[in-house]
Formats: C-alpha cells, sequence, structure tokens
C-alpha cells in the first residue's frame, strides 16, 4: 500500500509543480527552465507525501490539498539548489543529475532558487477550495516560519557553523530540527490547518510530525555512511568529507540506527492516540529508517 501511495502522490505533486512551472510567463526562459529542472530532478516528495496522506486520513479532499503540497515542495526544492552551490556543500551531482548551478551556472542557480521560493508564497497565498481566508493566513504564516530564520534557513546556518566542530547532542538534535524537521512538520501542519483538527489530535500528529523530522535526518546521516554512490544520487560519505556534525560521528553508527529506531517508535506510539486509520502513516513511518535513499 505504501509504495502504491508513494508512486500516486509523487505522480501528482510532479504535475503540480510542472503545471506550476509553465503556467509563468516566459519572461526569461533559461531561468524558467532551470526552476523546473531543480523541482523536477526527482526525489522522495516526502513532504507532499505527507500533506496529501495524512490530509486525506483527516478528511480533506486531495484538490484542497495540491495547493500545500506544491508550495512545500517548491521551498525544498529551493533549498536543495542553494544547498549545492559552491558557497554551500559544493555538490555536483543531486539524484544523480548534475546540480543547478552544475547544469546552468551559479547565478542561475541563485535566481532559480529565489523564484522557486517567491512561488511558494504565491501558490499558498492564492484562494485555495475549501480553505477560508483566516485558514489560508496559517498556511502562510506556518510555512514562512518552517522555511526561514526559526526555522530551516536557520537550522542550515547551524550546520555551516557546526562544520569542522564538536558539538553537543543537544546542538546536533536542535540543528536538525530547524534544517530538516521544520518543513517536515510544517506538511503535517499544513493537513491539520485544512482539517481543522481539535487541540488533542494537533498535539499527537505534531509529536508524531516532530520524531520522523528527526528521524529522516538521522537515517540520512546514516545512509551517508552505508549506501552507495549509486543509491545516494551524490558521492557516498559527502557529509564525513566535509566533516560536518552527523549523529553517527557524535553517537557512532551503531548508536545512530537505534537513536533512529527510537524516534519512530516515538512517532507509532504518536499515532497510536489517533481516532483515524493511520496504517498507511505508520507504514511511511517504518520506511523512513527502512531507506537506502
Amino acid at each position: 500500500m505504501l509504495e502504491e501511495s508513494l508512486k500516486r502522490y509523487q505522480q501528482r505533486i510532479n504535475l503540480q509543480l510542472a503545471s506550476r512551472i509553465d503556467a509563468l510567463a516566459d519572461i526569461e526562459p533559461n531561468l524558467k527552465a532551470a526552476m523546473k529542472h531543480g523541482a523536477l530532478i526527482g526525489g522522495k516528495r516526502i513532504r507532499p507525501f505527507l500533506v496529501y496522506a495524512i490530509g486525506d486520513m483527516l478528511g480533506v479532499k486531495l484538490a484542497t490539498l495540491d495547493s500545500c503540497a506544491a508550495a512545500i515542495e517548491c521551498i525544498h526544492a529551493y533549498s536543495l539548489i542553494h544547498d549545492d552551490l559552491p558557497a554551500m556543500d559544493d555538490d555536483a551531482l543531486r539524484r544523480g543529475q548534475p546540480t543547478v548551478h552544475i547544469a546552468f551556472n551559479e547565478a542561475t542557480a541563485i535566481l532559480a532558487g529565489d523564484a522557486l521560493q517567491a512561488l511558494a508564497f504565491e501558490i499558498i497565498s492564492d484562494p485555495i477550495e475549501d480553505i477560508t481566508p483566516s485558514q489560508n493566513l496559517s498556511l502562510v504564516k506556518a510555512l514562512a516560519n518552517a522555511s526561514g530564520y526559526s526555522g530551516m534557513c536557520g537550522g542550515q546556518a547551524m550546520d555551516l557553523n557546526a562544520t569542522d566542530k564538536q558539538i553537543e547532542l543537544a546542538t546536533l538534535i536542535q540543528l536538525h530540527k530547524l534544517k530538516t524537521g521544520a518543513l517536515i512538520r510544517c506538511a503535517v501542519e499544513f493537513a491539520i490547518i485544512a482539517a481543522k483538527v481539535d487541540q488533542q489530535e494537533r498535539q499527537a500528529l505534531l509529536n508524531f510530525a516532530d520524531a520522523i523530522g528527526l528521524a529522516f535526518q538521522v537515517q540520512d546521516d546514516v545512509l551517508d555512511i552505508i549506501a552507495s554512490t549509486e543509491e545516494l544520487g551524490k558521492p557516498q560519505g559527502s557529509d564525513t568529507d566535509s566533516n560536518k556534525s552527523t549523529y553517527p560521528k557524535l553517537l557512532g553508527l551503531e548508536g545512530a540506527q537505534k537513536t533512529a529506531e527510537s524516534l519512530i517508535e516515538d512517532a507509532l506510539s504518536a499515532l497510536a492516540k489517533l481516532p483515524y486509520n493511520s496504517q498507511l502513516i505508520a507504514e511511511f513511518a517504518r520506511y523512513i529508517i527502512e531507506r537506502r535513499v
């Protein structure tokens, strides 16, 4: 069931992203092509999956969730384009394909990331079927908080500052809660806002989101060591070579793997408190630490 759902939602979000970018005026075709390259280079589409799967579980129509899924993936795509730049991680490959600054050039990559970020807020601020203006404003604020200084960008800055340093576990957890976890939490929050769930269900879902967000990053750190370049779509051991702060570096490989397993157990415990059929979401949580890419 999970594999079929992942494919179905991947196809849906890819169509959404392609149509949103294609609909832009041809002011500068090369920039538009770079945006499309960065947004449609492939990937697991974890964040859109969470928007769709949790929203559907809560009874929200998929058409209502399309804007949320597209906006959050535009933010994710922009972050990866900028993350790959020479001033950041300096990666030439992303998912087995040339990164945007390699396929085009650095200036175009910067602008493509900027334009995708702006497109995300254009999408999420437009009227959405079955969403009130108040809900719409909540969606915009959630995305801004998750992607800016208090979320992803702050986490990225912490990550850069932690390179070539020995940091405490608490700092590493905070770093990854912001760098990776904030957008994953936002995907779940989008579904919560669209469905108008009560406070108790909201808290259980956010606890689930926080646990899988951190587990996702722990597993990424593990895969950097145990997966091949072909599986990763980028050079194996790139985090180690860059002397980044990672869970295996701090806890050892086995310790990192146990941490990921413990986080997924926390996520499943949070799901068990919900009065919905959460089988698909539970399967997804397990997939987080079983995946090889």
